[in-house]
């Protein structure tokens, strides 16, 4: 399948609900609201395809950029390859579902997460932390440094509530991952959850939502979850 094809087949699943609901996240036109199940089966059919996620990436149309996600080779990507996508993630379903999913199955994951959360810009930032959770939900333990994931833990509870926005999400989701997905810290990461407390995310023209990642370790402590991973980062 090329370009056009896919772009065809894409138009054909969009629907008027699904297109205001991504509007209504943050999404612009160009887009046709694809339900991210429905590209199942076109993903079957192409299966992994690098030339062709390029191609899509780059038509800017929020569908056929997350599509090249599911598509996408992430072990032929090199980190400009993860900046140049990450520079066109304008927002934060493209910088955390697609660009840090993708980073999550390359190699080069943590150094260039690393990089983003450093960077001072909110979505490079929220990008970076997202990586770390899809990393944490699915690698084993053995391959994370402890004392590093233990310091990003303190940089968190430092920082988090002057971060950006989007970010702010992000790194409460940090440590809810680490306190159900990495064992070795879980108690700390409880720690740092209590201490953080609340996290106010303000949103344009919408009320403000509040999260709070104690309380959501506790449940997955009550369901007996914690040590979960998750077998693919990529649907």
């Amino acid at each position: 399948m090329n370009l056009e094809m896919v772009m065809q087949e894409l138009e054909a699943l969009g629907k008027e609900r699904m297109k205001k609901m991504y509007i209504s996240n943050g999404a612009h036109e160009p887009l046709f609201g694809v339900a991210t199940g429905a590209m199942k089966p076109i993903a079957k059919k192409i299966k992994i395809n690098q030339a062709l996620a390029e191609e899509l990436y780059a038509t800017g149309n929020y569908d056929a950029m997350y599509f090249a996600g599911i598509i996408a080779d992430p072990k032929a990507m090199t980190e400009s390859d993860f900046d140049r996508w990450m520079d066109s993630a304008y927002f934060y379903m493209l910088s955390d579902y697609v660009v840090a999913v993708t980073l999550a199955e390359a190699g080069i994951a943590q150094e260039v997460a690393d990089k983003w959360i450093a960077s001072g810009e909110e979505l490079r930032m929220s990008g970076g932390w997202s990586c770390y959770c899809w990393l944490l939900g699915n690698r084993k333990d053995k391959e994370f440094s402890e004392s590093k994931l233990a310091n990003m833990l303190e940089m968190v509870k430092n920082t988090i509530h002057d971060a950006p926005e989007r970010t702010k999400a992000s790194m409460n989701n940090f440590i809810y991952t680490v306190g159900v997905s990495y064992l070795p810290l879980h108690e700390k990461a409880l720690e740092t959850a209590k201490a953080v407390g609340q996290v106010e995310i303000k949103r344009e023209k919408k009320k403000s939502s509040f999260l709070n990642a104690y309380e959501s370790i506790q449940k997955e402590i009550d369901r007996g979850k914690i040590g979960f991973k998750r077998k693919y980062v990529r649907c």
